[in-house]
């Protein structure tokens, strides 16, 4: 099966007009706020690392509810910050992530690469396609990031899902006291254009310059 490849620099940018993506100038933005990286960040970076997760080396398609996620990287007046590299990591449908770390007796999918990274085009945007995340034991469900690149100050934190019950419980989303921080992190999923539901998670960050 080969592999995703539906997002091109052109296929993002039409995407990004269709979904309104450019914020609003006027005034400064909350900053996304800063989260643990947690323990599974990969060792080793993959061979497969692309924005396609849901399948390694076009050998068949991961479990879980496939999804997009998109949005820009914006510093805090709304500017796009082109040449960033967005990483993502989170665990298979099982709740289990390929790290060696990870030793729960529990079934781990081959087909998830895991792992994926997007370096972001001239309007600051990205997209990934991945599977919905799930909980886990003593987490929500949630999509690790991390932005970095010349410039901004590398920021990791995690996005987590509007209509997952178990965020009430979840001590790591608590941390996040101030409810405007909090909403920039939760997102809703709605229809895409391509029939696949999208989570658009915008992040915002600070320059260094």
């Amino acid at each position: 099966m080969p592999k995703y490849t539906d997002f091109t620099r052109r296929h993002l940018l039409l995407a990004g007009a269709a979904l309104g993506l450019t914020a609003s100038k006027a005034t400064a933005l909350v900053l996304t706020p800063t989260q643990t990286r947690g323990p599974f960040y990969p060792l080793a970076l993959p061979l497969d690392r692309d924005n396609d997760l849901v399948t390694v080396a076009g050998q068949g398609l991961a479990k879980g509810e496939i999804v997009n996620v998109a949005g820009q990287v914006l510093d805090t007046q709304g500017q796009p910050v082109p040449g960033a590299l967005v990483e993502i990591w989170q665990c298979d449908v099982f709740g289990r992530y390929h790290h060696p770390g990870d030793r729960r007796n529990v079934p781990l999918d081959p087909n998830f690469q895991g792992y994926g990274q997007y370096t972001t085009g001239t309007d600051g945007g990205y997209r990934f396609r991945t599977i919905k995340p799930v909980p886990y034991p003593g987490r929500t469900p949630h999509i690790h990031f991390q932005v970095s690149g010349s410039g901004i100050t590398t920021l990791v934190t995690q996005m987590y899902l509007a209509d997952a019950p178990e965020n009430d419980k979840d001590f790591i989303y608590k941390r996040i006291r101030d409810a405007q921080a909090r909403a920039s992190v939760t997102v809703d999923f709605a229809a895409g254009s391509d029939g696949l539901p999208l989570g658009r998670f915008d992040i915002v960050l600070q320059k260094t310059g």
